[in-house]
């Protein structure tokens, strides 16, 4: 690993020696290229004059874009910089380790490259008209760390904008491996989906995706919640993406009230607000209660606590059984779509991705073992293989 220079004038050479950022002198990635260029064929091969010759092909026909040039296993991370892990507005800059460690990941865990795009603005047009000039270098749109609701718009116009795949990680890799992980809850407590009760606590962007996977995969009694407490159309309060959520969750269901009122006699709670739930009121959940305390490096119910009034307990740390981790769902996911060349990433490909995940653990569910770990080889080829054939099953595939 490259080592600081010692120039106590830098800096960086005050963190010389601390392991975190010694793995990331220099950054975590490199472009590397996939030819040699031993000699003057290659050369005139690789670059001119051979290259004007696919140039010319492309030119005549976009689509052999996809198998001359690596747009067809690339895809842009791209932030603003304003929702960094539970860090917050830290602008793009601060932004790009974490950009660049979810590039290694799509490496890692599903073979596709990445490419941190790390955008110097807040402004909603601006951040569209900057993806969507850039798109004809990628494969898909993969966004990150964007702040909400403005997430939501920015996601819906690329998506109305371009024909390959955006989504919003943030959003929809948590749905998707939540849902996972609640299919398996839901066995090990012998619950259906269409009975059971669930409350989520965050209105944002991963309370609201995860909301609407969890009515798309059949559950019925949802409540969701924020700060001033259960989403209904009778507050004068909420964004259109809440206002639309209201109606398709509490209006069906007459919930209203806090969080406490809610939870009484709840079967599931899915925390992804941050803040603490007090003791007393978990205790009032059902019996044999399902809890995923999702945020980081604090869920909002302890697992010692959990553990105390539920049965089966997930949290977003790998410190604890059950991790809800995005990386079981994004590499695999966009390793389908691409492979597919599909135009969009459709609802039926969040469902297949979250199936097959769900299906991994298979007769090695226990109430410590809901969800596959990252590192379990099948994860990745087993996502992909769902997603590229519901993709099928949809009409946005392209081979």
């Amino acid at each position: 690993m490259p080592q600081l220079p010692e120039h106590p004038e830098r800096p960086a050479a005050a963190f010389a020696g601390d392991p975190v950022f010694d793995l990331h002198v220099g950054g975590k990635m490199e472009i590397v290229s996939t030819v040699a260029l031993d000699g003057r064929d290659d050369l005139s091969m690789a670059y001119t004059p051979g290259v004007a010759r696919v140039c010319e092909a492309i030119a005549a026909q976009p689509e052999l874009v996809a198998d001359f040039t690596w747009v067809s296993n690339t895809v842009a991370v791209v932030t603003d910089g304003t929702a960094v892990l539970g860090l917050g507005d830290i602008g793009p800059a601060a932004a790009m380790p974490v950009m660049e460690g979810k590039a290694v990941l799509f490496k890692q865990f599903g073979g596709v490259d990445a490419v941190p795009v790390c955008l110097d603005t807040k402004d909603t047009d601006e951040i569209v008209e900057t993806v969507a000039r850039l798109a004809p270098s990628f494969g898909g749109v993969n966004l990150e760390d964007i702040s909400a609701p403005r997430c939501f718009e920015i996601e819906q116009r690329l998506k109305d904008l371009l024909d390959i795949p955006v989504f919003h990680d943030d959003q929809h890799g948590t749905a998707v491996v939540a849902l996972a992980a609640l299919e398996n809850a839901l066995r090990i407590t012998e619950r259906a989906v269409e009975d059971v009760r669930v409350v989520i606590s965050g209105a944002g962007a991963a309370g609201v995706a995860v909301a609407r996977i969890l009515l798309a995969a059949g559950v019925k009694d949802l409540a969701v919640t924020d700060r001033r407490g259960v989403l209904n159309t009778s507050r004068g309060d909420l964004t259109p993406v809440k206002q639309s959520l209201a109606r398709d969750t509490a209006d069906l269901t007459g919930r209203t009230g806090s969080l406490a009122d809610v939870l009484d006699g709840a079967d599931v709670y899915i925390g992804v607000s941050g803040g603490t739930v007090p003791e007393d009121v978990v205790a009032r959940m059902a019996d044999d209660a399902v809890i995923f305390g999702l945020a980081n490096p604090n869920p909002e119910v302890h697992p010692e606590v959990a553990h105390r009034h539920a049965k089966v307990v997930a949290t977003g740390r790998s410190d604890f059984p059950n991790q809800i981790n995005n990386v079981l769902a994004f590499p695999g996911i966009f390793r389908g779509a691409l492979d597919v060349r599909a135009s969009a990433i459709t609802e039926g490909m969040k469902l297949a991705a979250a199936n097959a995940l769900a299906g991994l653990v298979g007769d090695d569910l226990s109430v410590d073992y809901i969800v596959p770990s990252p590192f379990d080889p099948r994860v990745g080829p087993t996502v992909a293989g769902a997603v590229a054939e519901a993709a099928r099953a949809d009409g946005v595939a392209r081979v």
